[in-house]
This record gives structure tokens, C-alpha cells and sequence, in this order.
């Protein structure tokens, strides 16, 4: 008798997706686990901050409410939780998880914590590592907010093999939060490179939701997707002999074939030939999709070699900030009138002695992408946003301050100008870091303390 397949639904592709679809899998899914993927590069160091100003915060905000929404469903029927949304605090992310249960009287939760991507203090005793841009690392020390490695597979599985009900990490590479329960569940040796391969595949077909079921494909008239309002994030089914089909949940929108994959398989791909991740060297040169039924493709094909001896680590740091403004105008010349505000704001901002070192304007809706193009039909109305970059708050300000100013003091008809607006910018870079410093660690919290 043939073995049946793991079933892996995704709960989440970012920190702000959807909670239904991932409810719905939950109670009706017939999954074995629930994955949410929610970190991207400069979540971790955002939430780092929140750990300073709170020492339990600093994981996806978003993570109370996706727990509360699902636990009851997965406890029920045997699904198990993988995420990284601890972030930058999975302790406080267990401890947050297990109130959810116990306020919904759920019982005590089994939570395991996988630990070690925060990097920060290895790379204050390495500053002659150096960062993908060729700056040494010593360059940023000063402003570094936070260092987390990707982590692999590896401590994801050895958190599973605790039992644990819930599993929740900081940074790991996304394919990763896939691969481990297929190697916990199959029982695939970390070296099998086909199967380590199709894993890889799955895991990389999957982070990012529903991008392969429809999402971010949709275009009216050329790719045509049915049911974009109810759209249903993807399963993958994968067989202890590294067999995957990526589907979705019966009834729901969206669409799962050959050209959704594709989109999604070449995603964020710097080499399709030599894609790095923890665990292997993914090779999707040979990659195909196949018909398996309705929504049902078939991936085979993928290859693996070895890891390499590093680990990516995106670093986090403060570079500055960036005020910006917006102000619109309406009607015959409104392009005209919106160029000449731009052109005043900039005067009288270096007449008042503020420095930037990069300002841009964009007439939102026209230029803001494409820029101007010659002989674009000019709109009847266009909203003007200059933003800039520099080291001082101070001087930040003023962009929005003298674009509100227009509406008394620029052009005919300025209006509906925004507030001033000044953020700090929180800048991430990468580097490499041998692998053989990084230490991770797992943690069981069974939920029977205290």
C-alpha cells in the first residue's frame, strides 16, 4: 500500500495576508501542517526595535490573531504549526501563543522555539567580514540594528522531533519552514540530494502563497483568474519518494497550473542554475509541470548539490531619514502647474540651506513608474510627491512642510496636501558568515509552567 502524502497548507505568505484562506485549510484542508511565511528582510530588524522598547514584543504583531483564528481548527485535527513569526523574539512569540490557548481553553500547548539567527554580537567580534557591496562590515557597525543568519531545515526538524504541536522560529530561509516537516515526516536524510531537492522545490513553490494560485497573476483579458475574491491559498503534497503536486483547497478561487507555477518558480531567483539556500544548491534548469488533475500540477525535475560553507545574513541599520509630502492639482494645465510646485519646493529648500543627498518627484499616476515618456496623454489631474533622503530630521521635515505650503503659496489650484511626513530609514544589507560560528538552538516549552 502505497504511503499516503504529506499534506502542507500556507497560512500566510507575508506578515499581512489574509487570515481566512488559512482558517479555511485549517478546518477543512485535510493538512498534516499549516506554514506561515512571514518574514521578509527588513521585518526582523523592525521588530528588533519593538524588543527594545517592549521585551515582549519583537514578533509578527499580526501573530495573536492568525493563532486565535486557527489553533482551535489545527488542535482538533492533528495539524501541526510552523512559522517564523517569532521574528525577533520566538520566546515571546511561545509565551504569547500558549496564552491564546489557554484563554480559549485549549489546554496546555506544546511550543518549540528554534533560536541562533541573531548573529549581531559575531559580527561585532568579525569586522573584517564584508558585506555584498564590498564595504567591510566595521562600516555599519555603529548603526546596526540587527543581524539575523538564515538559518536551514536542520533545527526546524529537531524542534518536530520534540513533539512539539506548535513550532515557531526567527529568520530562517523561507523554503526551509517547507522542507523540514517533509524530512521529519519521510524520514529523508539531510544528504539525500533528490530529495532534498524536490523539497526545496516545494518549499520555494509555497512561501509565497497564493502567487501560485492566482495571486499577483490575475491581468484582465490576458491571464484570466476565476474567483480572485475568494482566493484559495495552495497545499503541496509531497511523497516519501520526493513526488510533488501543488493544489489547493476544493471550491475555492484562483488557479493552479503550469503557468502559475512558472511565475512563482522563477520568483526571486537570482540563478536558476545555482538558487543558494541553507540546506542545498537548488538547480530548476530542468524543472516541468504536469496536468495531475483540476488544479493539480506535477513538479519534477529539480536538482540539488551541497550547501555552501555560509550563511546569508541580512543586517538591519539605520541610514538616515526621509520626509516626503504630497499636493495635488486638477484640471487644464494641471501637469504644468504640478512641475512648477516641484521646481518651487526645491528652490526654496536649498535657499533655506537643507542638503539632500537624493530627492526624487513624481507626478503619482503618471510618472511615479514609468517616468514621463514622450507623448503620454497628459491627465486631468496629477499628484505631486517629492520625497528626500538626508541625515538630518530636521531637514526631512521641511519637504513636507514647504509641499503643504502650496496651497496658499505655489500654483493655481494646489490642494489636498498630505501632513509632513518624516521616517527613519531602516536600511538592510547582506554578507556571508561561515557557517560553522552559528549555533542553533531548540527550545521546548510544554506549556505546563507555572
Amino acid at each position: 500500500m502505497t504511503e499516503r502524502p504529506l499534506r502542507i497548507g500556507v497560512g500566510a505568505g507575508f506578515s499581512d495576508d489574509r487570515v481566512g484562506p488559512a482558517v479555511a485549510l485549517a478546518e477543512s484542508g485535510e493538512i498534516d501542517y499549516l506554514v506561515f511565511e512571514c518574514l521578509a528582510e527588513r521585518t526582523v530588524a523592525r521588530e528588533n526595535l519593538a524588543r527594545t522598547d517592549n521585551p515582549e514584543a519583537g514578533y509578527t504583531p499580526r501573530l495573536i490573531e492568525r493563532m486565535e483564528a486557527v489553533l482551535p481548527h489545527c488542535l482538533r485535527h492533528g495539524i501541526r504549526i510552523v512559522t517564523n513569526m517569532g521574528a525577533a523574539n520566538p520566546l515571546a512569540a511561545a509565551r504569547a501563543t500558549q496564552a491564546v490557548a489557554q484563554a480559549a481553553g485549549l489546554g496546555p500547548l506544546s511550543v518549540a522555539t528554534v533560536a541562533g539567527d541573531d548573529v549581531a554580537d559575531l559580527l561585532r567580534a568579525r569586522p573584517d567580514l564584508v558585506l555584498e557591496d564590498g564595504r567591510p562590515i566595521e562600516a555599519i557597525l555603529p548603526q546596526m540594528v540587527s543581524a539575523n543568519a538564515y538559518l536551514g531545515a536542520g533545527p526546524i526538524v529537531a524542534a518536530l522531533e520534540t513533539g512539539a504541536q506548535v513550532v515557531i522560529t526567527g529568520r530562517v530561509a523561507d523554503p526551509s519552514l517547507f522542507l523540514a516537516p517533509m524530512v521529519h515526516h519521510h524520514g529523508w536524510a539531510a544528504d539525500d540530494w533528490p530529495r532534498i531537492a524536490a523539497g526545496t522545490l516545494a518549499g520555494h513553490l509555497l512561501e509565497c502563497s497564493t502567487q501560485v494560485s492566482g495571486g499577483c497573476f490575475a491581468d484582465p483579458g490576458i491571464k484570466e483568474v476565476p474567483g480572485l475574491e475568494d482566493l484559495g491559498n495552495p497545499i503541496g503534497e509531497i511523497g516519501a519518494d520526493g513526488r510533488v503536486v501543488i493544489t489547493k483547497l476544493a471550491g475555492t478561487g484562483g488557479r493552479v497550473d503550469a503557468a502559475t507555477c512558472t511565475e512563482q518558480l522563477l520568483y526571486e531567483m537570482h540563478d536558476p542554475a545555482g538558487y543558494l539556500t541553507p540546506d542545498c544548491v537548488l538547480d530548476v534548469t530542468d524543472v516541468g509541470f504536469a496536468p495531475d488533475g483540476v488544479n493539480r500540477i506535477c513538479a519534477t525535475g529539480a536538482r540539488a548539490a551541497p550547501p555552501t560553507s555560509s550563511y546569508k545574513v541580512t543586517i538591519g541599520y539605520h541610514d538616515g531619514y526621509i520626509g516626503e509630502g504630497e499636493v495635488s492639482y486638477a484640471g487644464i494645465n494641471a501637469v504644468a502647474r504640478a512641475e512648477l510646485a516641484a521646481e518651487v519646493v526645491r528652490a526654496r529648500l536649498a535657499r533655506n540651506g537643507h542638503h539632500y543627498s537624493e530627492m526624487r518627484t513624481d507626478l503619482i499616476g503618471m510618472s511615479s513608474l514609468h517616468g514621463m515618456g514622450a507623448g503620454r496623454p497628459e491627465p486631468y489631474e496629477v499628484r505631486l510627491r517629492i520625497a528626500a533622503r538626508c541625515g538630518s530630521a530636521a531637514a526631512a521635515r521641511a519637504v513636507g512642510t514647504e509641499i503643504r505650503a502650496m496651497h496658499v503659496n505655489g500654483p493655481a489650484g494646489g490642494g489636498g496636501g498630505s501632513d509632513p511626513a518624516v521616517r527613519k530609514v531602516l536600511a538592510v544589507a547582506s554578507a556571508l558568515i561561515p557557517r560553522d560560528l552559528v549555533r542553533p538552538q531548540v527550545h521546548l516549552h510544554d506549556g505546563q509552567e507555572g
